[in-house]
C-alpha cells in the first residue's frame, strides 16, 4: 500500500509544472504568514483553516493532475455546467447571507454542516468559476469557426448568463464582474471581432443612466464614493481610506508581523483588504514581490496556453489567466482607493477556505493540461472510459 502511494506521489510530482507550482507556494505562504502575524486580530481559528485548505488544496492538484483532461472535458463538460446552474440554484434558495444581515448582504454562502451553533458553509460561485471555464472553453472550441455568427454568439450568452445571471440574482455583483471579465478576456481569445466589443460598451453606457436608479442606494453610494473616498471618509470612504493609510505606515521594509497598526481596524483586512495588511507589515519591497510573483504565475498560466496543441486546453489556460488577472486588477483597486469596494478576493493571499480550495483546484486542471503537453510517456494518465 504505502509503495502504492510512493509511486503515485512521485508520479504525481513528475507531472506538476515546478514553476506554476512555485509561485502558489509562494504566494500562499505570503497569506499564511499575513494572517498568522495578525492573529490576535484574525483569531488563530483562520490560521488554521487557511492551512487546512491549502493542504487539502494541494492534495487536490495531486489527483487532478494526473487526469487526461481532454478525456474529462470532452464527457463531462455538460454536465458541469448543469451542475454549477443546480448548485447556484439551490444556494440562491436555500443559501445565507455572509454578512449577518447587514445592507451589503450577499446571498452567496451554503450551510453544508452545522454543528450547534457552529456551521460549516461554501460559497459555491467559487468552485463554479473553474467548472464554468472548463465548459465555457468546451463550447468556444466547438464554435470557434462561426464564433461571429450571431446564432453562435447567443447561445454563447445563454451559456454564460445561466451561470452569471443566478449570481447577479444572488446580489453578488463583485463576483459578477469578475465572471463578465472572464468571458470577455476568453471571447477575445477565441477571436470574437473587435466590433462588438465596441458594440457592448456602447450599449453599457447608453443603458446605464437607465439602470443607475434601480441600483439601491447602498450599491450607488459605493460606486460614487469608491472613485472619491475622501467626500465620505467617514461612512462609505472610511474603508478604502484606512487601506490607503495601512500601506503608508508599511514604509518601504514594513512594521514587520506582530507590530500592530491600521489593519487592526479596517474591515475586513484578512479578505478583501489583506492586501493592505500585508503592505503594512512588508512594505513598498513585501508589495514588489508579491506583484511580482503574482504576474510571473500569469504570465506561466499563458505559456502554457500558447504551447497547447488543442483549443479548449489554451482556452481553460487563458481563463485562469483572466480569473487572476481580473480579481487581481480590481482588489488592488480597491486597496489603492482606486476602484470602487464591491468585495473582491486577492488570488492565494485573502483568507477563505472555498477561494483557497477553489483556487488550488484550478491549479490542478493547469498542471494537467502543462503535463499532457510535454508528456515523455513515462507517466500514467488517469483515463476516463
Amino acid at each position: 500500500m504505502f509503495r502504492s502511494v510512493g509511486k503515485f506521489l512521485q508520479n504525481s510530482f513528475a507531472r506538476i509544472d515546478k514553476p506554476l507550482l512555485i509561485c502558489s507556494l509562494v504566494i500562499t505562504l505570503m497569506s499564511l504568514v499575513t494572517i498568522y502575524g495578525a492573529r490576535e486580530n484574525f483569531g488563530t481559528s483562520k490560521i488554521v483553516m487557511q492551512i487546512a485548505m491549502t493542504a487539502v488544496g494541494i492534495c487536490a492538484v495531486m489527483v487532478i493532475a494526473n487526469i487526461d483532461y481532454r478525456l474529462f472535458v470532452d464527457r463531462y463538460w455538460l454536465i458541469l455546467l448543469c451542475v454549477s446552474v443546480g448548485l447556484l440554484g439551490i444556494t440562491l434558495v436555500f443559501g445565507a447571507t455572509g454578512a449577518n444581515g447587514t445592507e451589503s448582504a450577499n446571498k452567496s454562502w451554503l450551510t453544508i454542516i452545522k454543528i450547534g451553533s457552529r456551521e460549516f458553509q461554501i460559497q459555491p460561485s467559487e468552485f463554479v468559476k473553474i467548472a464554468f471555464i472548463i465548459s465555457f472553453s468546451k463550447h468556444l472550441s466547438m464554435v470557434k469557426d462561426s464564433i461571429n455568427n450571431i446564432k453562435t454568439l447567443i447561445w454563447l450568452a445563454v451559456h454564460a448568463l445561466a451561470i452569471v445571471g443566478l449570481i447577479l440574482l444572488s446580489g453578488d455583483l463583485g463576483v459578477v464582474l469578475v465572471y463578465v471579465g472572464i468571458v470577455a478576456i476568453m471571447l477575445a481569445f477565441a477571436g470574437l471581432s473587435k466590433w462588438y466589443f465596441i458594440g457592448a460598451f456602447g450599449a453599457v453606457a447608453l443603458v446605464f443612466p437607465f439602470l443607475w436608479p434601480h441600483l439601491s442606494e447602498y450599491q450607488q453610494k459605493r460606486i460614487l464614493y469608491g472613485f472619491q473616498p475622501e467626500l465620505d471618509p467617514l461612512g462609505y470612504g472610511m474603508q478604502p481610506l484606512l487601506s490607503l493609510d495601512a500601506i503608508s505606515a508599511g514604509g518601504f521594509f514594513g512594521r514587520g508581523i506582530n507590530s500592530g497598526g491600521y489593519y487592526e481596524v479596517l474591515p475586513a483586512s484578512h479578505t478583501d483588504f489583506i492586501f493592505a495588511t500585508y503592505c503594512e507589515m512588508f512594505g513598498f519591497v513585501g508589495a514588489v514581490v508579491f506583484i511580482g510573483v503574482l504576474i510571473y504565475l500569469i504570465v506561466r498560466l499563458l505559456s502554457i496556453a500558447k504551447k497547447c496543441k488543442n483549443e479548449f486546453g489554451a482556452l481553460i489556460c487563458v481563463g485562469v489567466a483572466g480569473m487572476f488577472v481580473v480579481q487581481s486588477v480590481m482588489n488592488l483597486g480597491m486597496c489603492l482607493a482606486l476602484m470602487p469596494v464591491i468585495g473582491i478576493t486577492l488570488p492565494f493571499m485573502s483568507y477563505g477556505g472555498s477561494s483557497m480550495l477553489a483556487l488550488w483546484m484550478s491549479m490542478g486542471v493547469i498542471h494537467a493540461i502543462s503535463a499532457y503537453e510535454n508528456r515523455s510517456g513515462k507517466n500514467k494518465i488517469i483515463r476516463y472510459k
